[in-house]
């Protein structure tokens, strides 16, 4: 199951197999009411729709609520954004109804955490994970050669697994050099079984 953005690239999965992130739809609601237009409030009403939805889904996530409750609790939730949905695709703001007839279109994806136990509400986990070379991009200029680029794909991915794995990347390095010079296999980048 795929969890992210509304980006185009990913229109090739089928909306059955996606999740779309509700902290970017949170963001898309808020920019609904800060156009100040016709379409405010229906950024307005959406926002009031998921604020219970977040704080049940933590409490679902935390423990404190089991998976049917939340289900049962979501439908409403789900029918009220639908209907708010359909009356912003009418509506006299035209980037409020695009935003909305899109949605429409995605409306199986907007709803898989609430089918699929382990299927998360955002995809924060990943953007958190590409945060260090999204500033890294905008910190460096980028490289001015296919070897400047390779390693620095290769040396982010390399720093990221360690991270989610809770392993030093200096250590790894350091292993992985001593390995070179001594002609010996590097350390492996997989996590211990």
């Amino acid at each position: 199951m795929a969890v992210s953005d509304r980006y185009s690239g990913y229109s090739w999965l089928p909306v059955e197999q996606r999740q779309v992130c509700w902290a970017h739809l949170r963001r898309d609601f808020q920019d609904m009411v800060d156009r100040d237009d016709k379409g405010a409030w229906i950024g307005a009403a959406l926002l009031g729709h998921i604020r219970p939805m977040f704080r049940w889904w933590r409490q679902l996530r935390d423990g404190q609520m089991i998976r049917p409750r939340f289900q049962v609790r979501m439908r409403t939730v789900e029918r009220r954004v639908r209907t708010d949905l359909a009356l912003g695709s009418m509506c006299a703001s035209d980037k409020t109804a695009g935003v909305c007839a899109e949605l429409i279109k995605l409306e199986p994806a907007l709803w898989t955490f609430v089918r699929e136990p382990g299927v998360e509400l955002t995809n924060n986990r990943a953007e958190r994970a590409i945060r260090p070379a999204v500033l890294w991009r905008k910190g460096s200029f980028g490289t001015h050669s296919e070897f400047g680029s390779r390693f620095v794909e290769r040396i982010l991915s390399v720093v990221a697994s360690l991270k989610q794995q809770g392993r030093n990347a200096l250590d790894f390095l350091v292993a992985a050099i001593r390995s070179y010079r001594a002609g010996q296999p590097s350390p492996s980048l997989l996590p211990a079984a």
